[in-house]
């Protein structure tokens, strides 16, 4: 079994910066993928960026150029730095994670979830 921890969120004004961190722990024999998705009331759950194992980042449009991802496979963390953050960017941010067991059993595991709200 593997658990996340999610810190990082709060309230910011429009053009403020935050940064959100995801620490792994528990029966991990690899991670793989690592992950930042968002969901905003009344809206699906998105992603927002994505690290692979070898470093490689991928970006939802909205937040390209101003988000940054990036992992401590040491520590088995995530990171997501968030600048120049506007309203829009107001939701719940998850954590994923795909990770394989030292069972030997690959899945996919999700944080429980921080606040971002931005505003004046």
């Amino acid at each position: 079994q593997v658990q996340l921890v999610e810190s990082g969120g709060g309230l910011v004004q429009p053009g403020g910066s935050l940064r959100l961190s995801c620490a792994a722990s528990g029966s991990i024999f690899r991670i793989n993928d690592m992950s930042w998705y968002r969901q905003s009331p009344g809206k699906q759950r998105e992603l927002v960026a994505t690290i692979t194992s070898g470093g490689n980042t991928n970006y939802a449009d909205s937040v390209k150029g101003r988000f940054t991802i990036s992992r401590d496979n040491a520590k088995n963390t995530v990171h997501l730095q968030m600048n120049n953050l506007n309203p829009e960017d107001t939701a719940v941010y998850y954590c994923n994670v795909y990770a394989t067991s030292v069972a030997r059993s690959s899945t996919t595991y999700w944080g429980q979830g921080t606040q971002v709200a931005v505003s004046s």
